[in-house]
């Protein structure tokens, strides 16, 4: 694992509240939220950003949506929507370089894409 604030959590070299896990992913809550549900989905195989996710690595990506959508559902806010984002490099608003996935719900979000 990198030696991100990220590949310290899955080591756990630091805290963080995890709030599911399995082989390939982890997921805890933002430290710095943007919403008030932010939880960071990881994949615990070093990805620096989107750019660098291999073909083979496509279904890793995958189940990090699978994850989140899994978590919105029983956390009780699927129906009320949620939004999904990874940011790639600084421009995109990424600053951590492990590959990850936000989930932002809580609340109506605005700024949206159609």
């Amino acid at each position: 694992m990198s030696d991100t604030i990220f590949g310290k959590i899955i080591r756990r070299e630091i805290p963080a509240d995890i709030v599911y896990e399995d082989n390939e992913l982890i997921a805890f809550k933002d430290i710095s939220p943007q919403a008030p549900v932010h939880v960071l989905f990881v994949p615990k195989t070093p990805i620096a950003t989107l750019n660098d996710v291999a073909p083979a690595q496509a279904e890793l990506v995958g189940k990090l949506f699978l994850a989140a959508a899994a978590y919105a559902r029983r956390e009780g806010f699927a129906d009320d929507g949620y939004r999904c984002v990874i940011n790639c490099n600084s421009h995109g608003g990424q600053t951590v370089f492990q590959l990850h996935l936000h989930l932002l719900a809580g609340q109506a979000l605005r700024g949206g894409f159609a």
